[in-house]
């Protein structure tokens, strides 16, 4: 076998490997699926509690399956308080991602863009290149994180450090990463096993600063302030990429 075909046979094994780990996420379990399939069937979205009465399990439980689908881009969330009452809490309505595919990534990177990206980005001083990478996929995490929680929940901001990666590592593995959280020597790490940016990101290594910024922006609204750090990556020569945080 060619050396292109190997490395063509490696890409699409990364991507068929973080193709499952997506999926795993979000329908490895069967009361999970059963709650995608209950609210694919509602025309107006559900409720937790709703799933919950459903499926005879607690709220909290209910809502844990309901964010983990969402995290996957399965489900999408709706705030509205009640007309009726006009005060109180707003409720939360899960509804299907109509476009919805479980066997395709919610996002694809575009190859000839991201080469473009590259490209441009060498033409900048180093430092500079990183920061607005940093600061593009920040801007894009932020915007991610939104659409995984409420505006209540990221004004209450009582979510655990530990938590908030959790939701991160789901929401990237979601987006082709291959991700999952860890605690090792007293820091918590996300580790990504695939990289949807591909050879790209080898070949312009500064990519790999806008996966940092999209860790930092969805902890920035779903935590607070953090200052994750690149500990490891494939261009570098690792086997995985990592970002920590102490």
């Amino acid at each position: 076998m060619t050396r292109n075909k190997v490395a063509a046979s490696s890409v699409t094994n990364g991507a068929f490997s973080a193709q499952v780990s997506a999926i795993t996420s979000a329908f490895g379990d069967p009361t999970r699926r059963a709650v995608y399939l209950f609210v694919r069937e509602s025309r107006d979205g559900v409720t937790a509690a709703q799933v919950a009465k459903k499926f005879d399990v607690h709220p909290n439980v209910a809502r844990h399956h309901l964010d983990k689908l969402t995290a996957g881009g399965y489900l999408e969330v709706q705030v509205a308080r009640d007309d009726r009452t006009g005060a109180g809490r707003p409720s939360k309505r899960y509804q299907a991602v109509a476009s919805s595919e479980p066997m395709q990534f919610p996002v694809r990177s575009d190859d000839l863009v991201l080469s473009l990206l590259g490209k441009a980005l060498e033409l900048l001083p180093r430092h500079e290149a990183e920061r607005m990478a940093e600061e593009v996929g920040r801007q894009y995490g932020q915007v991610m994180a939104a659409g995984l929680v409420g505006d209540d929940e990221i004004a209450a901001g009582q979510r655990s450090l530990r938590s908030a990666l959790q939701k991160v590592a789901d929401a990237l593995t979601a987006h082709g990463f291959a991700a999952h959280a860890e605690q090792r020597q007293n820091k918590l790490r996300i580790i990504n096993n695939h990289c949807p940016f591909g050879d790209v990101a080898i070949e312009h290594p500064v990519i790999c600063a806008v996966d940092r910024g999209m860790v930092k922006g969805m902890l920035d609204t779903l935590y607070g302030e953090t200052s994750p750090e690149t500990s490891a990556s494939r261009p570098q020569g690792d086997r995985f990429c990592e970002t920590t945080l102490a």
